[in-house]
């Protein structure tokens, strides 16, 4: 692997150097990006932690890869300046995970389902629920489960009617074809005796 600078522009405005590369590999796949940020940094004699890649394109069938990074003076200024995506990409930064999944496992641990905070507050203070009310719960939850069952039944119901009067139907138009066939062949043969 080789890589070959192609421009170097300084930003002092953004107090960073903007940098346009060609990377020369002739038997090897696309480099990793760690491995660009580092022979970068070598090159350009910098941290490789300042050095952030912005992309790397490679055409199919080339040997040659075309890249532009950015080179700061600091690690702060580079978080400053870059886009989080970016500093993600180049592991400067970890990645964000979405709140949705962080309030899921805060709700819930492995195996066990989420509790309303009263409930948990209940049980912290160390009373039990009596065997009847446990039992009284569950039984409320199966008559809702099935409540909730019954307008899936009904569509299955009205589905496999439906089906059956599909089948019908054609059973019907099946035995009139018959019937038709039968008449024509009748047909046929009266009017063969007739010539004759």
């Amino acid at each position: 692997m080789e890589i070959e600078i192609q421009s170097k522009t300084n930003n002092p405005l953004l107090k960073r150097t903007e940098v346009h590369f060609v990377i020369h590999h002739a038997s090897e796949g696309t480099p990793k990006r760690e491995l660009v940020r580092s022979e970068l940094a070598e090159k350009m004699n910098v941290k490789k932690e300042t050095v952030m890649v912005n992309f790397m394109k490679s055409s199919f069938g080339s040997n040659e890869t075309v890249g532009y990074a950015k080179v700061y003076k600091s690690v702060e200024k580079a978080k400053a300046g870059e886009k989080d995506h970016i500093l993600v990409r180049n592991a400067v930064i970890a990645p964000k995970k979405p709140a949705k999944e962080k309030k899921k496992k805060l709700a819930e641990k492995p195996g066990e389902k989420a509790e309303p905070k009263e409930e948990v507050a209940e049980k912290v203070e160390g009373e039990e629920e009596p065997a009847e009310e446990k039992t009284e719960q569950k039984e409320e939850t199966t008559e809702q489960s099935k409540e909730e069952e019954k307008p899936a039944r009904e569509k299955k119901e009205e589905s496999t009617e439906k089906t059956e009067s599909v089948e019908k139907a054609a059973e019907e138009k099946a035995e009139l074809k018959e019937e038709v066939a039968e008449k024509s062949k009748e047909e046929e043969k009266s009017a063969e005796e007739k010539k004759e």
